[in-house]
C-alpha cells in the first residue's frame, strides 16, 4: 500500500457499520470471542520479537523529543520490549496457555463451588492502557474438579493480552467449559479501565461489570445466591 493510500485511509477513516474510528470514539467494539491475530502471529520468536518492538519503541521516543542518552530513558525500549512479550501480553503467545490437571470429585460435591476475588491486570486494546479488576469465578462439578490455584491461572493467562472485557469474560467462561466439560460455569469481573479514568472522560469512580451465567447458574435463584456469596 502505498503512502497515498495510507493518507487516504487515514483522511476517510475505516468504517465499521458506516461509522468511521473518529465516530466511534472511545466506544467500546467487540468482534467476536477471539483475540485478534494475524495467521503469522507467532512466525517470529519472542526474542525477535523484543529486539523489533525496542527498536521501535525507542523511534516512538525519538519522535516525542526524549532524550535517549539520559541515563533514566536509555533502558526504557528495552524494558518495554521485555514487558510486552514476556509480562503484560504473555497470553497472546498459547506456549504460556497454563496447563490444567484434573481430578475425579471424590468428595461428591455437586453445589457451586466459587473462587472470589481474583485480582488481575489487563490492557485495554482501544489504548494499550491498564484494565484493573477482580474475577470471580464459580462451577459447579460434572464428575471432574480443577485445582484452585488454576482457576487463577485460567484468569491471568486470559487478561495478560490486549483485551475487551466482554471478550475476557466469555473467554474465561468458554475455557472452563471446555476443560470441566460442563455448562455449569459462572464468570463475573468489575473492573476499572484507566482509559476511561486517566484519560477521555477522565472518570475516576466509575467501573464495568460483565457477567456470564450458564447451564444451572443461569437461572434467578442461583444468580442471586452467587451475587450473595461474591458480595459477603
Amino acid at each position: 500500500m502505498n503512502t497515498e493510500t495510507l493518507k487516504l485511509k487515514k483522511k476517510n477513516g475505516h468504517k465499521l457499520n458506516g461509522f468511521s474510528h473518529e465516530d466511534i470514539g472511545d466506544d467500546h467494539l467487540y468482534a467476536g470471542l477471539k483475540t485478534p491475530l494475524r495467521k503469522d502471529a507467532f512466525v517470529m520468536s519472542d526474542s525477535e520479537k523484543k529486539e523489533k518492538i525496542e527498536l521501535l519503541f525507542e523511534e516512538i521516543m525519538n519522535v516525542m523529543g526524549l532524550d535517549l542518552n539520559d541515563d533514566s530513558l536509555k533502558g526504557t525500549p528495552k524494558r518495554v520490549a521485555k514487558m510486552y512479550i514476556d509480562e503484560i501480553f504473555s497470553g497472546l503467545n498459547p506456549l504460556n496457555k497454563p496447563k490444567i490437571a484434573l481430578f475425579d470429585n471424590k468428595y461428591k460435591y455437586n453445589q457451586m463451588l466459587i473462587e472470589k476475588n481474583i485480582t488481575f491486570y489487563s490492557n485495554c486494546e482501544h489504548h494499550f492502557v491498564p484494565i484493573i479488576g477482580k474475577a470471580h469465578v464459580a462451577y459447579m462439578s460434572s464428575g471432574k474438579v480443577i485445582g484452585l490455584s488454576k482457576l487463577n491461572r485460567i484468569v491471568q493467562y486470559y487478561a495478560k493480552r490486549p483485551q475487551v472485557q466482554e471478550r475476557l469474560t466469555n473467554q474465561i467462561a468458554e475455557e472452563l467449559k471446555s476443560l470441566l466439560n460442563t455448562d455449569d460455569v459462572a464468570v463475573v469481573i468489575d473492573a476499572k479501565h484507566l482509559c476511561v479514568s486517566s484519560r477521555g472522560i477522565k472518570d475516576e469512580t466509575s467501573a464495568t461489570v460483565t457477567t456470564f451465567y450458564g447451564g444451572r447458574f443461569n437461572t434467578a435463584q442461583k444468580i442471586n445466591e452467587l451475587q450473595n456469596y461474591i458480595n459477603q
